[in-house]
């Protein structure tokens, strides 16, 4: 059975938006092996309309240089993308997964338990939100920078309450703390 893994460059404020424009000068071989590791044990990749709307128009187009490897990676890796706007997604490899929510939840279910390995996420605030939300986000993990941004769009905002409980850390070099976290199943 697949678990569903969600990463973010996020600042100690909470927030994880435009991460391109504070993350990069925290970026070093500890947080390039961290990235690289999950970048490994994903089988799958999930993602919402607007982050599959920007990736769709700018990886199946990069697959040389420095983009080589991930390049690869994500444009044959089965993609899933949860979108009741989108009415086809035409990137290789992608399902598009419309409907109510229970019906998309149903769909997600049934995903996890036909595969193996995990099923990443990169970014995606709101739909990590209703991941929770409906109890299938079976890891968080956070680069914790060590930067207030001030302004932006944070993981979690004017949401319910979601225990968490840490499962791995460790501290880089840099600052960055690399936490994971996981659902406290069954608590409010």
């Amino acid at each position: 059975m697949a678990k569903i893994v969600s990463n973010f460059f996020i600042s100690l404020d909470g927030v994880v938006e435009r991460p391109d424009q504070w993350h990069f000068p925290y970026f070093d071989e500890d947080m390039g092996a961290a990235v690289g590791r999950g970048v490994e044990a994903a089988t799958a990749f999930l993602m919402g309309r607007n982050q599959y709307q920007e990736w769709a128009e700018y990886w199946p187009n990069h697959s040389g240089g420095e983009d080589g490897d991930f390049a690869s990676f994500i444009n044959s890796v089965p993609k899933y993308v949860l979108s009741n706007t989108l009415t086809e997604a035409t990137w290789q490899n992608t399902t598009l997964l419309s409907g109510g929510s229970e019906q998309v939840a149903a769909r997600l279910r049934e995903i996890k338990e036909q595969a193996d390995g995990e099923i990443a996420m990169s970014g995606s605030a709101t739909t990590v939100r209703w991941l929770l939300a409906n109890g299938l986000l079976d890891e968080l993990r956070l680069l914790v920078h060590p930067i207030a941004v001030g302004r932006g769009q944070r993981l979690f905002e004017d949401t319910a309450t979601y225990p968490l409980h840490l499962t791995s850390h460790e501290t880089f070099k840099s600052g960055v703390l690399n936490l994971t976290y996981a659902p406290e199943r069954g608590r409010p």
